[in-house]
């Protein structure tokens, strides 16, 4: 398979005219060369932070504070979802990750709740999708037995040294949500040396320094903390200290749309379009391992083609900004994965 147009080659995304040609769902080659296309071919994206579950109500809550909305155990969402049957959340999930791939995600770090059975409806919402999860589960340590690992809730709502343990004797990855709401939680969920933390919208420099030193990644949420009203991350601060990856979060409150994530990005918090396209693409596949999110020989082929000549594209002078603050759902041509 050969895909050709404007190729955004390698880790500062270098606009290159010529083809990405693919053996074996694997980069074997970059040619530049002079082609007609008018196509733009980039990474898909990888989204750092979901909670997908939430696909059974969307839009709910209105007025609601943050913990109305999803503090565990009674928080909206965990009322909605106790009262929805499981063919229910299967299908409502399905249809999320269903979008989310035809608007060019790749794979997705997901917070899954309900245990055990919640990451088995997860699994089975999947269905014939390409689209990969990352999954962490939550409420038992059993979940390690099926997900990928942990993600907690954050360190005001428990202590969760025994499910960092547990995950730790497992071998598997542990998450923790940090300074959504507050600072308070920060340096209890660094005291557990996570693999991820996510949000840190109230990080200021000792939590910044304390980050830069352990060297941990952080997925930041910036639509759904506007929408939370709790302030928005400071990415770039956040960026000249460790490696920061962008995420959607809950279902609920936002659509799960990479390109609405790095424009907001990039429009409001001011970050540059490069970065914003890292931070949608290799950073979150840095996070869980994966080679993936540049388009390189040797990478996977897992890679996003956009009609540069549609009514939206025509014209731009800039692929990469047009990327990451212009393109959306509506200019995707074919997703590769």
């Amino acid at each position: 398979m050969k895909l050709e147009g404007t190729i955004l080659r390698g880790p500062e995304f270098e606009p290159v005219e010529g083809r990405v040609v693919v053996e074996d769902d694997e980069i074997v080659a970059i040619e530049e060369a002079d082609v007609e296309s008018d196509d733009i071919v980039c990474p898909a994206f990888v989204n750092a932070h979901t909670h997908v579950g939430d696909s059974i109500a969307k839009e709910a809550g209105r007025g609601l504070s943050l913990e109305e909305l999803v503090a565990p155990p009674d928080g909206l969402k965990h009322r909605l979802l106790r009262q929805t049957g499981r063919e229910e959340k299967v299908e409502a999930i399905h249809r999320s990750l269903r979008f989310m791939q035809q608007s060019g995600t790749a794979r997705f770090l997901e917070f899954r709740e309900g245990g055990v059975e919640g990451v088995e409806i997860l699994r089975d919402a999947l269905g014939d999708l390409a689209i990969d999860p990352f999954v962490l589960g939550r409420e038992e340590t059993e979940v390690l037995d099926v997900a990928d690992g942990f993600g907690a809730s954050g360190a005001a709502d428990a202590d969760f040294s025994r499910e960092r343990n547990a995950t730790r004797e497992a071998g598997k990855f542990f998450a923790i949500h940090a300074g959504e709401v507050g600072p308070e939680d920060i340096h209890p969920a660094l005291d557990l040396d996570p693999d991820l933390l996510v949000h840190m919208v109230h990080a200021d420099d000792v939590h910044l320094d304390r980050v830069e030193d352990s060297e941990i990644p952080v997925a930041v949420c910036p639509r759904s903390n506007l929408v939370t009203d709790v302030g928005t991350p400071p990415i770039n601060e956040l960026r000249e200290r460790t490696s920061v990856a962008l995420g959607t979060d809950n279902v609920m409150l936002d659509s799960p749309s990479m390109f609405r994530e790095m424009e907001f990005a990039a429009k409001v918090c001011d970050v540059p379009a490069p970065a914003a396209l890292h931070m949608a693409t290799r950073a979150g596949a840095e996070i869980i391992g994966s080679d993936a999110g540049l388009v390189e020989e040797g990478r996977p082929a897992e890679l996003l083609v956009l009609d540069g000549d549609s009514d939206n594209l025509a014209g731009v002078r800039d692929p990469v900004r047009a990327v990451v603050r212009r393109a959306g759902t509506n200019d995707v041509k074919r997703v590769v994965l």
